[in-house]
């Protein structure tokens, strides 16, 4: 499956301002190491292109953040005005999420793979395991 720059920047207008094809296409390939092209649960190609356009969107969007100068990591817990304040926490959250809810957009990809890191077990059969985030 290969990346679709325009589609992507069609779904994600602001940050397709402010990333190139070049960058996306390198974003599109750390989410394939996310979301494997040998994961048996992903094999859905429209559902599969929806999650990785969502997980380069959330890589994008953790990068323009870093390149603004903002390289605050987890939630922003609390906020002051006067002499500037800024909390953030990642608790209260599986440690597997924290990293994809620091976006919109890496925080649907965790709300809609949910069936992917549900396991079924079928009793009297030797299952392989099969490990994703």
């Amino acid at each position: 499956m290969a990346f679709d720059y325009a589609t992507w920047a069609q779904r994600f207008p602001l940050l397709a301002a402010q990333v190139n094809a070049t960058q996306a296409a390198a974003y599109y390939a750390q989410a394939m190491l996310v979301l494997s092209p040998r994961a048996r649960t992903a094999q859905d190609m429209a559902r599969r292109a929806v999650l990785l356009n969502l997980l380069v969107a959330h890589i994008a969007q953790l990068e323009v953040q870093v390149a603004q100068g903002n390289s605050l990591v987890g939630r922003v817990s609390d906020a002051t005005q006067g002499s500037i304040t800024v909390r953030t926490q990642m608790e209260g959250q599986a440690p597997s999420a924290a990293w994809f809810n620091q976006t919109p957009y890496g925080a649907q990809f965790w709300a809609m793979s949910r069936r992917l890191r549900l396991a079924r077990y079928v009793p009297g059969r030797p299952q392989r395991a099969a490990v994703w985030p």
